[in-house]
């Protein structure tokens, strides 16, 4: 094979991995933090609240991706409190208070900066 025909790959019986694994014998859990989509109903510098499809359980904490405006920002929430908001006959709607921890300074200022961006185009629309 010449050096120009790209990369060689290890035949497919190779083992890939890079280190030993072994089976669990007892019980191991785990968890899988996937983002799924909210509409966030309130903000403040220190918390916001958010609808969800699904209920959100009490003081666990979550990252939270925000778009705002054009900056898109995660930053980590404690959930205060959740609540059934609406029923209908195929869906139920949750409504969660989320406590922001840990929010840097960069965080903190990106979502002070939004909060008042909104209130500036609400006195100019008025």
């Amino acid at each position: 094979m010449a050096a120009s025909d790209g990369p060689s790959r290890p035949p497919p019986t190779a083992d890939k991995r890079d280190g030993e694994r072994i089976p669990i014998l007892g019980e191991l859990r785990g968890e899988v933090m996937v983002f799924q989509p909210m509409a966030v109903t309130e903000i403040s510098p220190r918390g916001a609240q958010v609808e969800t499809a699904f209920p959100l359980q009490l003081d666990s904490l979550h990252q939270f991706r925000l778009a705002l405006g054009d900056l898109s920002i995660v930053v980590k929430g404690r959930v205060v409190h959740c609540s059934i908001s609406d029923v209908d006959q195929e869906t139920v709607r949750y409504r969660a208070g989320i406590e922001f921890v840990e929010a840097s300074n960069r965080i903190s200022s990106a979502i002070e900066g939004f909060i008042d961006a909104v209130k500036a185009g609400r006195t100019t629309s008025l």
